[in-house]
């Protein structure tokens, strides 16, 4: 098996490391057990400090903030991702002889015509299904014999 190619040693920008690194630890377990921990702090602390303004300010203020912070952290996350994946499909579209190039950046088409595309699409599923059975698929022997075709044996 072939290793990964090596990429070249290139400085990644000081919020996109940011940004990976809080992605990484807030979508975690302990994250999560944390944040239930100080609630629950919270909530115990209430009858200590008579469930005062000052008290309850104190989980609105820091929630808030998170949360606030969090939005556009998820948000560069999430376009990262969706930019990857769309280069995966672009690059699968244009590898694939039958598949139509006119596909590749369709993300960047108009609301109107991604419902075109989509009635499109829906119209030829419908056909696909009343002449195969779903329940078919590819062989083993068929997908081994694309491998081999692009590993060029």
């Amino acid at each position: 098996m072939k290793n990964k190619p090596e990429r070249a040693a290139k400085k990644i920008p000081f919020f996109e490391r940011f940004a990976s690194k809080v992605i990484t630890a807030t979508g975690s377990s302990w994250a999560s057990i944390t944040a239930m921990g100080i609630i629950v702090i919270w909530a115990i602390t209430g009858p200590i400090f008579n469930f005062s303004d000052t008290w309850q300010l104190v989980i609105n203020t820091g929630t808030t903030i998170i949360t606030f912070l969090m939005v556009f952290i998820i948000q560069k996350s999430q376009n990262k991702d969706g930019k990857s994946i769309q280069l995966k499909l672009n690059e699968l579209i244009a590898a694939t002889k039958e598949a139509s190039n006119r596909l590749i950046d369709v993300e960047d088409l108009s609301e109107e015509e991604l419902n075109t595309l989509h009635k499109y699409y829906m119209k030829l599923a419908e056909l696909t299904c009343k002449h195969l059975d779903i329940k078919e698929s590819h062989s083993i022997e068929e997908a081994m014999e694309n491998t081999r075709e692009k590993l060029g044996e």
